[in-house]
């Protein structure tokens, strides 16, 4: 009940009325909101639910759900979350961070708008039928799109204004919402179709200083990846989609990651899966296939000392007209082992194979046998197209053997004879010879780069992606500028991306235990919660004051004054999972002694009111 409650009464006198009131005035018996500067758990809304179940190995099963629990976000539809005042604290931090090292490349923050044009996407070739974006009519019927990236304006921004060399370089980033209509948006925060996204945008006037600015940015990365204090990797990768000849991603290690980096023991290359090229190496380890039926080269049973358990993988090519099949071995047996691997197919080595030889494949397309039989019925009944032959082409592992006349069932299915069908026959590598690899990399391999050492294999999830694109985006958006020698050429780009969103829940899956979250100092809500035993509240701001006492090295600290259970706002400062723990406890009425918690380092520690600060201190600088 609110106490003290009084009525008033008054007049108000204008030039044509009479206003009368009745006022009911409040007096609040307690105040539950305080003033006085210091950082309170009282005037944060934490809707936390302690944690219930965990895994058999004591575990926390899903981070995501860890989140949830711990009051830093919730979900509202598939793939978009809500950002609850402790996982804004979080994202803030870690912008923060991230504009300090932009910042030292001289890069300046702007802000593009979250809508884009559909026409500038098709003159960049990126807007396709299968594209993964938002796209809109506005009441004029104007095609839009919510920008999944900003490749497109930013170039047109640029082009717009910088003319001649000598306005170069620009560097201009931002962070910002980006929008994707993920097919199955999964993992929280790591798979969604609204998310935060930092992306740095670099022009220069040509390919030397573009090379330069691509290391300089590289560089800033490892700093910023450095200041969270947690193992990752760096990675060559593919460019994929958005074009350019070199790129680098920044991964953490995630049993929940859906990218596969390869690490070599002896000459240190590490390189994500989708970057193989589908060579085997040139001196490979004796390794033999599996003993089971196969073919020789004329397509009869081979002898049994060469029999080898065949699988076959399907694709076709973007245009319909070629179904590609790649025929690899199901297990291998390696040197000095008796215990065979299985062997699955590599189907980017696949595509970086087919590509050489002249073939767009697309791996995306689901059912490609009765999409290609399907092409081929209707390319009959079509009297125009009819002169064009549909193809096979059968792409071989250098483990597997190879069919003269490859068997061609399917063909007979398709109501085709052989007569009608082209049947080409790939083994080795299109103007090299080298014979081909179309299976994943185990643990174990021979590392194809240096043939000495050997390879692993690790699950990660990507966090940051440096791209450089040339002029993959400036010579189609027309933006250029005259150079040195007075030539109108386009403008070298790259691109940098971190995902802002998803970098919160890997950390909070690379740090979680059985107890809870377990931020890195630079990103946590609050570096230093203080825990008031009941009747040590008024004894507990000193120690807060204490904690933030040092302005040149200053401490983040939340004073947790909400009326609980000492024993249940422990519980609550493991979940949120604050670095360190300071409990004003028992100790504190008779010695002045505190307990301070760091559950990352395995550290809980009586510790004297005089030593308060530089023992916190020295804990800080470990996280």
């Amino acid at each position: 009940m609110i106490s003290g409650f009084r009525p008033a009464a008054g007049r108000f006198l204008s030039r044509s009325r009479t206003y009368t009131w009745n006022l009911r005035v409040y007096q609040v018996s307690r105040c539950d909101y305080h003033t006085d500067g210091r950082s309170r758990a009282s005037n944060v809304w934490m809707p936390t639910k302690h944690i219930s179940k965990m895994t058999e190995d004591g575990q926390i099963g899903d981070v995501n759900d860890l989140l949830i629990k711990g009051g830093f976000y919730r979900k509202a539809y598939a793939g978009i979350f809500h950002m609850l005042p402790l996982g804004l604290r979080v994202q803030e931090k870690l912008e923060r961070l991230i504009d300090r090292h932009m910042q030292s490349l001289g890069a300046s923050k702007v802000s593009l708008s979250s809508i884009s044009s559909q026409e500038l996407w098709e003159k960049s070739g990126r807007l396709k039928d299968n594209s993964e974006y938002f796209g809109f009519l506005d009441r004029k019927e104007a095609r839009f799109l919510l920008a999944p990236t900003h490749e497109e304006e930013i170039t047109t921004l640029v082009g717009s204004s910088a003319h001649s060399y000598k306005l170069l370089p620009i560097r201009l980033y931002q962070i910002s919402r980006k929008y994707r209509d993920e097919p199955r948006p999964r993992q929280g925060l790591l798979r969604g179709r609204e998310f935060i996204m930092k992306d740095l945008y670099t022009f220069d006037d040509n390919v030397e200083n573009a090379l330069q600015t691509y290391e300089s940015v590289k560089s800033a990365y490892t700093r910023l990846f450095n200041e969270l204090k947690i193992p990752y990797l760096t990675a060559a990768a593919d460019s994929g989609n958005m074009g350019g000849n070199m790129s680098h991603e920044f991964h953490f290690i995630s049993s929940k990651g859906e990218d596969t980096l390869i690490s070599c023991n002896h000459c240190d290359s590490v390189y994500n899966e989708e970057l193989t090229d589908g060579i085997a190496p040139s001196s490979p380890h004796s390794e033999q296939a599996g003993s089971a039926p196969g073919f020789d080269l004329e397509g009869k049973p081979a002898a049994a000392s060469a029999r080898v358990s065949t699988g076959v993988w399907t694709a076709i090519s973007k245009d319909k007209r070629t179904l590609i099949r790649a025929w690899y071995p199901k297990f291998t047996v390696p040197e000095g082992s008796t215990k065979p691997v299985t062997r699955e197919v590599n189907a980017h080595a696949v595509k970086a194979i087919v590509s050489a030889a002249g073939y767009d494949l697309d791996a995306s397309i689901e059912n490609p046998v009765l999409q290609w039989t399907a092409h081929i019925k209707s390319a009959k009944a079509d009297r125009e197209s009819s002169t064009e032959r549909p193809q096979v082409l059968d792409v071989y592992d250098s483990h597997v053997h190879a069919y003269n006349r490859p068997p061609l069932k399917i063909l007979e299915e398709a109501g085709c004879v052989i007569e009608d069908i082209e049947c080409l026959r790939l083994d080795s590598f299109p103007k090299t010879n080298r014979k081909l690899s179309l299976t994943r990399v185990q643990d174990g391999d021979q590392c194809p780069k240096c043939t000495q050492g050997v390879l692993k294999t690790q699950t990660t999830v990507e966090l940051g992606h440096t791209f450089h694109l040339g002029t993959r985006y400036s010579e189609v958006l027309k933006a250029r500028i005259v150079n040195r020698e007075n030539d109108r050429v386009p403008m070298q780009m790259g691109c940098h991306g971190i995902g802002v969103s998803r970098m919160i829940t890997a950390v909070a899956d690379s740090l979680a235990d059985a107890k809870g979250l377990n931020w890195p100092k630079i990103i946590a809500p609050w570096e230093v919660v203080v825990v008031p035993a009941p009747g040590n509240q008024e004894d507990a701001l000193g120690v807060y004051d204490l904690l933030v006492s040092d302005k040149a090295s200053p401490i983040d600290v939340l004073l947790d004054d909400r009326d609980k259970t000492t024993g249940w706002k422990l519980g609550d400062a493991d979940l949120i999972g604050y670095p360190v723990i300071v409990v004003v406890g028992n100790g504190w009425k008779t010695n002045r002694i505190l307990e301070v918690q760091c559950r990352r380092l395995g550290i809980r520690q009586d510790v004297p009111e005089g030593e308060l600060l530089p023992f916190v201190q020295s804990l800080l600088a470990q996280l």
